[in-house]
């Protein structure tokens, strides 16, 4: 999308931020760490990450609003601790006030299974039926969406011929209300120029969560999460609860938490 402005879309703002807030169940603005009503407010930010349940006080303790989990499970020849969400994990969360939005993740380019878009449409499916058994499983909302991912930087021809068909298999079991997307600033353009994400209810804000990878620095103005930090060996990302963790600002009081999504 070279028509956008470098800037990192629409800010969140006071309205956005209080609306947030009282969707974060026993959270209130002044509990989240957003500072005096006079004071310019702060986006809200939810952490991911895979290899360990993180205790919930410690999410709180390091002022984050909730995570983005995994409702898939570990690849082969891994076990990581946080995939896939499980009820009472959730519940933990849910308990400390912090919301919880499902994202479904089980290859990757250059792991023991690949990137999951590779499966086309029949791949799709099964996707679908695996993260909407493992997200209901857990307490997720009838009607929140789960950001099916694309880990890495595609062309649009490669989108065309095999990921767009992957979403359309996806869409064949959760409809695309309850569909959403991960990837940089392409992927999440062409996921809502085909039509198979959803809305939130955020006017102006579609169920795309885009990473700083692959984005030039730019912000979709219609995305509801940005990965704004991506921890790597080289630069990793802060430690909560001894794990280094990405980090995702809130664009939108509606990013398909649970809670909001009953």
């Amino acid at each position: 999308m070279h028509d956008l402005p470098p800037a990192a879309g629409r800010p969140v703002t006071r309205r956005d931020a209080l609306r947030f807030a009282g969707a974060v169940a026993g959270l209130g603005a002044a509990s989240l760490g957003w500072g005096a009503p006079e004071a310019a407010a702060a986006a809200p930010t939810l952490i991911d990450f895979a290899a360990k349940q993180i205790p919930a006080q410690q999410i709180r303790a390091a002022g984050h609003s909730g995570v983005v989990n995994y409702v898939s499970t570990s690849r082969p020849g891994s076990s990581f601790g946080a995939k896939p969400i499980t009820l009472p994990y959730a519940q933990s969360l849910t308990a400390a006030g912090l919301v919880i939005v499902s994202n479904y993740q089980y290859g990757k380019p250059g792991g023991t299974a690949p990137s999951d878009f590779l499966r086309g449409y029949a791949g799709g499916v099964a996707d679908a039926r695996t993260a909407w058994q493992l997200h209901t499983a857990a307490g997720g909302g009838q009607s929140a969406p789960v950001f099916f991912t694309i880990d890495e930087d595609i062309n649009r021809d490669t989108w065309n011929r095999v990921a767009l068909q992957w979403f359309r298999g996806i869409n064949s079991v959760l409809g695309v209300q309850r569909t959403g997307v991960y990837g940089g600033i392409d992927v999440c353009q062409w996921a809502l120029t085909d039509g198979v994400i959803g809305r939130s209810s955020t006017p102006g804000r579609v169920w795309a969560w885009q990473t700083k990878a692959w984005s030039g620095n730019r912000v979709h103005p219609a995305a509801v999460l940005y990965q704004r930090i991506v921890s790597t060996a080289s630069n990793p990302g802060p430690l909560v609860g001894g794990l280094e963790v990405d980090v995702n600002d809130v664009l939108a009081s509606d990013v398909g938490q649970w809670n909001l999504h009953p």
